[in-house]
């Protein structure tokens, strides 16, 4: 079996920047690492941080309150909490920040960008729209910068559904949403409002992966393995577009779920993979292929 790897499938540098501050901070003997909810969305490489003294603490969402064990402000000293790359909102900063121990956002550029778009024109009276899921959160934390006035659309119906927004809008999505979505949904807006402001914050890292699943169909993948959480919305997104390609797809978090009996069948197979995914485990599933 040939199999064709996608250039950008691996951890974004957004990703590979919050695992590096936080194991930075373990390798110095900080004791504990905390992150607020899942540093990045793979539960392989999460599991993985954790053996090393990186520890996950509250919910999915980052919304509830921590429980964090420590008994004396000497603990508090030695313990550090990090901020995951999808980011928080300014009221969960304040929160964080208020737990007594040493605070470090890894939260990812890109995404800390489009707070930056929605905080500024938020203060100027804007009203602003967020492209992406409600419950993702990374919405979560953008909708926070909107001072009361965000909503969440992902599709015409949802646009439909918005109350007056009034003279001021903008428009930005989440960082891991399909480009041609985003740009549909921003022209379907500029009807009702012709002079909103329309931010692409879609970021490089999930654009590049959205270009290589068609160059893996152009090089002629028969089908295409994406490599990820199930809960990663990029990944997801993947895993999507493979379809819309008219190819079969196979999401699988790790090489001991490929069915090899039915992949057999295939010649050639493209493998790609979503931003939070370890290089060990694209390389476990290339290694297990090939061997066909």
């Amino acid at each position: 079996m040939k199999v064709i790897r996608a250039k950008s499938a691996g951890f974004c540098w957004g990703v590979e920047r919050a695992i590096d501050i936080a194991r930075e901070y373990a390798t110095r003997g900080k004791r504990p690492v905390f992150t607020d909810g899942p540093l990045i969305h793979n539960s392989q490489m999460m599991e993985k941080l954790e053996s090393e003294g990186i520890r996950e603490v509250g919910d999915y969402l980052s919304q509830t309150p921590l429980e964090l064990g420590l008994e004396d402000d000497t603990q508090k000293r030695n313990a550090v909490m990090v901020v995951r790359a999808h980011g928080i909102s300014p009221v969960r900063r304040v929160y964080l920040k208020s737990l007594g121990m040493e605070f470090r956002d890894a939260t990812c550029p890109d995404v800390g960008t489009i707070a930056g778009h929605i905080k500024l024109h938020a203060r100027k009276g804007y009203t602003t729209v967020i492209f992406g899921d409600p419950r993702h959160p990374e919405v979560i934390g953008l909708m926070g910068y909107t001072e009361n006035r965000g909503h969440v659309i992902n599709t015409e119906a949802g646009i439909d559904a918005l109350p007056p927004l009034g003279p001021k809008v903008c428009m930005v999505s989440q960082s891991t949403m399909f480009t041609f979505e985003f740009e549909h949904l921003a022209q379907y807006l500029k009807r009702t409002y012709p002079a909103a402001l329309v931010f692409n914050t879609i970021c490089g890292a999930t654009r590049e992966r959205q270009s290589d699943v068609h160059v893996l169909a152009q090089q002629g993948a028969q089908a295409i393995i994406v490599i990820g959480g199930r809960h990663s919305a990029n990944t997801v997104k993947l895993a999507a577009l493979v379809e819309r390609q008219n190819l079969p797809c196979y999401h699988v978090e790790t090489a001991a779920e490929l069915d090899l009996g039915h992949l057999g069948k295939y010649t050639t197979v493209g493998v790609t993979a979503g931003a939070s995914t370890p290089g060990y485990l694209i390389d476990e599933v290339c290694q297990k292929l090939a061997q066909l």
